[in-house]
C-alpha cells in the first residue's frame, strides 16, 4: 500500500522526524539518525553554528545525509527574531523549508501563539514553508493555516519533558476538525510507546530528539521509535476497535458446552 508521508509537496517514506542536538558525539548522532531511518532531520542556526563549529565532522554528515534540512528558529522570543534567524538560516543551509519556534514562556517553554501567527504570516509571505511548533489550541492551529502554513506541528508536552500526550482530548480533537491537514506531534515524547500511540490516533508524525539523544544508547533507541512508529502507523491504517464499557467474550457461547454438544451428536 502507498502509505508516503506528503509535506509541502514533497513525499517521505518515514514519519518519524528527529532532531540533531545533544547527542553524546557527531559519531553518535550520525548512527542514530541512519538506524531511525528519518529523512528530515532538525537544527538550530542559534545552538548549532557551523561557523562556531570547531569540529567540521557533525556539518559535513549533515552535508552529507541526503536528508531534508529542517532549520528551525529556537531561542527566538519575537516575530522579528524569528524572521531574522530564518532568512540566515535559508542563505546557511540552502533551504526554505523553516520550523518557526517562538517561545513565549521561559518556564514550560510554551509557544507565544500571537508571535508565531504574526512571523508564520511574514515568512509564508517571504516563500518559506513553514512549519510552526505550537500548542494544542483549535482556534490557534486555525490562524496558522489561515496565514498560508500547509503543515502543524502541536506539542505533546512541554520540550524535553518526555510527558507524551497530556492532552489527548485537545489532540483528538485537532485530528478530527483538521482532517486534511498534516499534523506532526513535536515535543514532549519520551517513549516509542508514546510515539506510536500519537501515529494511532491519525497523527501523521512525530517530531522528536531528547528521547533519543538523552537515551543511555541513542543508536538502540533510534531504532525503537522507528519501529514504534511504523507499528502506530499500521494500527491506524488497520483500524482499531472500538472500546466499550463492558466486557464481550472473544469466542461467541452457545447454549451448552462444546463437549456435551459432541456427546448428542454421537448419541443421535
Amino acid at each position: 500500500m502507498n502509505d508516503l508521508l506528503t509535506l509541502y509537496g514533497k513525499t517521505f517514506n518515514s514519519r518519524l522526524l528527529v532532531g540533531t542536538a545533544l547527542y553524546p558525539s557527531p559519531a553518535i548522532m550520525r548512527e542514530s539518525v541512519q538506524v531511525s531511518a528519518s529523512e528530515i532531520i532538525t537544527l538550530s542556526l542559534r545552538r548549532q553554528n557551523p561557523a562556531q563549529q570547531q569540529d567540521n565532522v557533525f556539518w559535513d554528515y549533515i552535508r552529507e545525509s541526503g536528508c531534508q534540512l529542517l532549520p528551525n528558529t529556537a531561542g527566538c522570543k519575537s516575530p522579528r527574531e524569528a524572521v531574522e534567524l530564518a532568512k540566515m538560516s535559508q542563505e546557511i543551509f540552502q533551504t526554505d523549508w523553516l520550523k518557526l519556534e517562538i517561545i513565549g514562556d521561559d518556564y514550560n517553554l510554551q509557544p507565544d501563539p500571537f508571535g508565531l501567527v504574526e512571523a508564520a504570516r511574514k515568512l509564508v509571505q517571504l516563500g518559506f514553508k513553514v512549519l510552526p511548533y505550537c500548542t494544542d489550541d483549535l482556534v490557534l492551529c486555525r490562524k496558522l493555516l489561515d496565514v498560508g502554513c500547509e503543515v502543524l506541528m502541536p506539542w505533546g508536552a512541554p520540550i524535553g519533558t518526555g510527558q507524551g500526550l497530556l492532552n489527548k482530548y485537545n489532540l483528538q480533537t485537532l485530528r478530527e476538525r483538521l482532517s486534511d491537514v498534516p499534523l506532526i506531534i513535536d515535543a514532549g515524547i519520551g517513549a516509542p510507546s508514546q510515539a506510536a500511540e500519537a501515529l494511532e490516533m491519525g497523527f501523521d508524525a512525530v517530531l522528536l530528539n531528547t528521547a533519543i539523544a538523552k537515551a543511555q544508547s541513542p543508536v538502540l533507541m533510534a531504532q525503537a521509535f522507528k519501529l514504534a512508529v511504523e507499528s502506530g502507523r499500521a494500527a491506524f491504517n488497520a483500524g482499531l476497535m472500538l472500546r466499550c464499557q463492558t466486557a464481550s467474550p472473544s469466542t461467541p457461547t452457545l447454549d451448552m458446552p462444546f463437549w456435551q454438544q459432541a456427546e448428542n451428536m454421537l448419541q443421535e
